[in-house]
């Protein structure tokens, strides 16, 4: 039974909007869907690049770059730390921004930073394992996401640059199909 009280959602046209969300019918509430912010980086120490193999779905048993969805209360850069922690125990220090993609098929922003390597790896709760590959080492037929092959490729026009403009999506792919 449903108390007068508890919000009871349709999905409609606020007024002043110009497309459907979730609307309380009770007190016209509008209950927004945004994209979440995904936070990571490619990881760099002595020329060659931290990849972990995933344990978890979506996606387990492939290989991916540290990262992993933003928390309340953190900046993208402690975000993308946090994540090199959880997934490979990794210490590292954010050199710069790298890219930033936009996946609105699946609702993400994804926020790439080029960092350094300061500590050991080990596999986290996440990873199956860790490891520094050189560039003709990465297992690309194995890699995870087309925003991990981005981010790498991204990574190697640039990786002689101290500063560089952050890159955005490649041509031709406003829909990704993985």
């Amino acid at each position: 039974m449903t108390n007068n009280l508890e919000p009871t959602f349709d999905k409609r046209i606020p007024a002043g909007d110009d497309r459907e969300r979730q609307v309380c019918r009770h007190c016209d509430f509008v209950d927004y869907q945004n994209p979440k912010i995904v936070a990571g980086a490619v990881v760099v120490r002595d020329e060659k690049i931290l990849l972990c193999k995933r344990a978890i779905e979506p996606r387990m048993g492939f290989w991916t770059l540290p990262a992993g969805f933003m928390e309340l209360g953190e900046s993208v850069e402690e975000a993308a730390a946090r994540e090199a922690v959880e997934e490979a125990n990794a210490k590292i220090e954010i050199d710069n921004l790298l890219a930033v993609y936009s996946v609105p098929r699946i609702g993400q922003v994804q926020v790439m930073f080029r960092a350094r390597l300061l500590s050991d790896i080990s596999a986290g709760p996440e990873s199956e394992e860790v490891g520094l590959y050189h560039w003709k080492d990465i297992p690309w037929r194995e890699l995870a996401f087309p925003t991990v092959v981005w981010a790498l490729t991204h990574y190697a026009e640039t990786r002689l640059q101290d500063t560089i403009v952050p890159f955005g999506n490649p041509p031709g792919t406003d829909v990704l199909t993985r």
